[in-house]
């Protein structure tokens, strides 16, 4: 009997978002790879990729060998509990794709571990080169069949200590093997005129200033923070150093990295390059002693285009038929703006550059309702009309959580002084 090493991945550039898995096959006992494979599988979630991700693998493993002993190692706290029995499947998406996984080998012989990413590099660059345009294709069961022969069944080769078990299901974030969550607070700039008066301000123009209220409500929202737990936390922590320095091409308007580097219990603060999230975030670096603000245009409002400065009665009146396709798919893109999708994916990538620049950090992001409706929902795993059933109230703060092994909890919503 042979003994294979499965190392399998997934992920998508906006969750949901353009999505592919990375999967490897291993001699257990040489650690020779006996094949790979990376591919697009278009728009879907984090999970579903993951569990593509698994599935190729389980495939290729059995196309080597229907006998082997298989040891599968993924950086998915979810999908190693869920299909070692320890955590219930209780997502409709997920059901389907485990079963799947589940129905490959024989029962008991395959074995789950999770890993650090860091030691899941293989399958994670197959995946990326995927989402990059450079795919591997997976092999047939044709191409396979002699791969047997290289597995052997020699000596299992150094396994990778798996997580001690926890004693009773839970989402992967509250295992106390996880490193400490990288915190995003985000905040919703104060009023302004146009807030007031319920028209569209979009991200394609500066846009108005805060008006007196709204002055008021980012001072608020700064002395909310000084005494939030996210700021609190980073005083104990020495330093509080990102991992790596802020390229200038990530942002719009970055000063040095050295000057965003900011010293114990001090967060990033970064902010959309509109006039009123830079009063909101210059309220708030100011109140936590933050030296810099990084401005950076992915976290701008969604361009509405024509509809800018209209309220919802007059863009109704005026353009009703696109209004209506506008509240049935986020693909539609208003004349000359930008669509739903759109906003997702830039907003999905500016998040990912933070968690990936400060892992174990709390950053401040001073932005806008329809970045935090998307970012909600992307951590709820919500369908796309759940955006229009909730409304961050100007100079409220939302704190979302990222775990290291990519699963993420909204801690807080709406959250006023």
């Amino acid at each position: 009997m042979s003994r294979l090493i499965i190392e399998a991945d997934g992920g998508s550039r906006g969750n949901p978002g353009p999505a592919a898995f990375g999967a490897l096959v291993r001699s257990a006992g040489s650690g020779e790879v006996l094949a790979e494979a990376g591919e697009t599988i278009g728009v879907a979630t984090n999970n579903v990729a993951e569990y593509r991700g698994l599935i190729a693998g389980l495939q290729m493993a059995f196309a080597i060998d229907p006998d082997a002993e298989v040891e599968a190692r993924l950086d998915s706290k979810l999908v190693v509990e869920q299909m070692s029995g320890r955590w219930k499947i209780k997502h409709p998406d997920m059901r389907p794709l485990a079963l799947t996984a589940q129905r490959i080998f024989s029962p008991g012989a395959v074995a789950y571990t999770w890993v650090p990413r860091a030691e899941n590099a293989h399958a994670d660059r197959l995946l990326n080169d995927a989402l990059d345009g450079k795919p591997t294709p997976q092999p047939s069961a044709e191409e396979l069949a002699g791969a047997g022969d290289l597995a052997g069944a020699g000596e299992p080769a150094p396994s990778v200590q798996s997580q001690p078990e926890p004693s009773r299901e839970m989402p992967a974030l509250w295992s106390g093997e996880m490193d400490p969550p990288t915190t995003l607070v985000l905040v919703r700039h104060g009023q302004t005129a146009m807030t007031r008066g319920h028209a569209f301000s979009g991200g394609g123009v500066d846009g108005p200033p805060l008006d007196d209220v709204g002055l008021g409500q980012a001072k608020r929202a700064a002395d909310l923070l000084a005494g939030s737990e996210a700021i609190l936390r980073l005083s104990t922590v020495d330093g509080a150093v990102p991992a790596g320095e802020a390229e200038a091409s990530t942002v719009a308007d970055a000063t040095s990295a050295a000057g965003l580097i900011p010293g114990p219990g001090v967060p990033v603060v970064v902010a959309s390059p509109m006039v009123r999230t830079r009063q909101t975030a210059e309220a708030i670096a100011s109140r936590l002693g933050a030296a810099d603000i990084v401005l950076d245009h992915e976290w701008r409002e969604c361009e509405f285009g024509v509809w800018e400065g209209l309220t919802l009665a007059e863009i109704s009146e005026r353009y009703p038929d696109d209004l209506a396709q506008w509240f049935e798919s986020t693909s539609f893109r208003p004349p000359g703006g930008e669509s739903l999708d759109e906003l997702a994916t830039r907003i999905a990538a500016a998040r990912d550059r933070i968690v990936s620049a400060y892992p174990g950090q709390t950053v401040v992001v001073a932005t806008h309702s329809l970045p935090i409706r998307s970012l909600v929902r992307m951590v709820l795993e919500a369908p796309p009309s759940a955006m229009f059933r909730m409304q961050p109230m100007p100079g409220s703060a939302t704190e979302i959580q990222h775990y290291s092994d990519g699963t993420s909890a909204l801690a807080g919503f709406n959250y006023r002084s």
